[in-house]
C-alpha cells in the first residue's frame, strides 16, 4: 500500500508565496517521477511540474519562472515552491508518484487526496 500526503495549501493574496510538500509513505522499493498537477473548477487536470528520480524537470508553459519543483528522495518527498502567485493559479493540487511498491512489481501511478490552493484579495 502507498500514500501520498500533501500539505502546504491555504489561502494566499495576488504574489503571494506557498509551498506544498508531498510525502510518499507504505511499501516503496524506487520512486519514478513525481509531480504536482491541479485541478480548477470546471477545467480538466493538467500538469503542473515534474521531476524524475535523477532530477530532470518539466513544468507547464504558464507557470514558470514562478514556480520550482524539488525532491528529497531520501526522504520520497516531493515539494512545490510557488512564487509570484495569481489568481488563476486557484485549484485544487494533486501530487502524482510512479512507484514500485517491490522489486517484482512495475510502477504504477499514485495520486494524493489534493490540497487547495486559493489565490485571492
Amino acid at each position: 500500500q502507498v500514500q501520498l500526503v500533501e500539505s502546504g495549501g491555504g489561502l494566499v493574496q495576488p504574489g503571494g508565496s506557498l509551498r506544498l510538500s508531498c510525502a510518499a509513505s507504505g511499501t516503496i522499493f524506487s520512486i519514478n517521477a513525481m509531480g504536482w498537477y491541479r485541478q480548477a473548477p470546471g477545467k480538466q487536470r493538467e500538469l503542473v511540474a515534474e521531476v524524475t528520480s535523477a532530477g530532470s524537470t518539466n513544468y507547464a508553459e504558464s507557470v514558470k519562472g514562478r514556480i520550482a519543483i524539488s525532491r528529497d528522495n531520501a526522504q520520497n518527498t516531493v515539494y512545490l515552491q510557488m512564487n509570484s502567485l495569481k489568481p488563476e493559479d486557484t485549484a485544487v493540487y494533486y501530487c502524482n508518484a510512479w512507484v514500485k511498491p517491490t522489486l517484482w512489481e512495475a510502477h504504477s501511478s499514485y495520486w494524493g487526496q489534493g490540497t487547495q490552493v486559493t489565490v485571492s484579495s
